[in-house]
């Protein structure tokens, strides 16, 4: 059996990993809650790997990345919680600003080929564990409602919605709707 281990996200290969993973659960996920044509045209596979090097180079969050042998099967970024809005231009603005000096889980997928064998459990344990270990005492992760599985998963893991929510708009006329889940550390 090939070994598990954790790496921190620091390398241009890590980040497009994570982009690769990120959207392959997007199309696995959300291909009954997304328009199609959203997914095709903004989910691309390296869509988010600008966002991981400019958070690297920033430190303004941590990615971190699960992996078996040399094949990354899961991955997480988290840090302090966003207060500023983390939308802005778009239609959606959750407001974060009673959340200052919470930990946040700011994405987390596993890849769909690899779920069910606990290794989505091991990299979100360790992503709370760290947020801890930075002092934070509170920490929250957003899930789409439409997102049963997830939902299922962040309850089993200790986090609850709080009652907060907000739309999300996806061209031309869907609207999914986020709920904040927390957790007490």
């Amino acid at each position: 059996m090939e070994q598990l281990h954790f790496v921190d996200a620091c390398t241009e290969e890590h980040f497009r990993a994570m982009s690769l993973i990120h959207a392959l659960g997007w199309r696995d996920t959300y291909a009954d809650a997304v328009p199609a044509a959203y997914m095709a045209r903004e989910i691309t596979d390296d869509r988010w790997v600008k966002y991981f090097r400019a958070d690297y180079e920033t430190g303004r969050c941590h990615g971190l990345l699960l992996y078996r042998g040399n094949a990354p099967v899961a991955c997480i970024n988290y840090g302090p919680a966003r207060t500023e809005n983390y939308n802005a231009g778009s239609a959606s603005t959750f407001p974060n600003g009673a959340y200052a000096g919470w930990g946040e889980i700011i994405s987390f997928y596993t890849h769909p080929a690899e779920r069910g064998k606990g290794y989505g459990g091991l990299l979100f344990e360790e992503a709370v564990a760290r947020l801890k270990a930075a002092g934070h005492r509170n920490a929250f992760v957003f899930v789409l409602r439409e997102n049963e599985r997830a939902r299922r998963f962040y309850a089993a893991h200790g986090f609850a919605w709080d009652g907060t929510h907000a739309d999300i708009p996806f061209p031309p006329d869907t609207i999914c709707v986020d709920l904040r889940y927390v957790k007490a550390l």
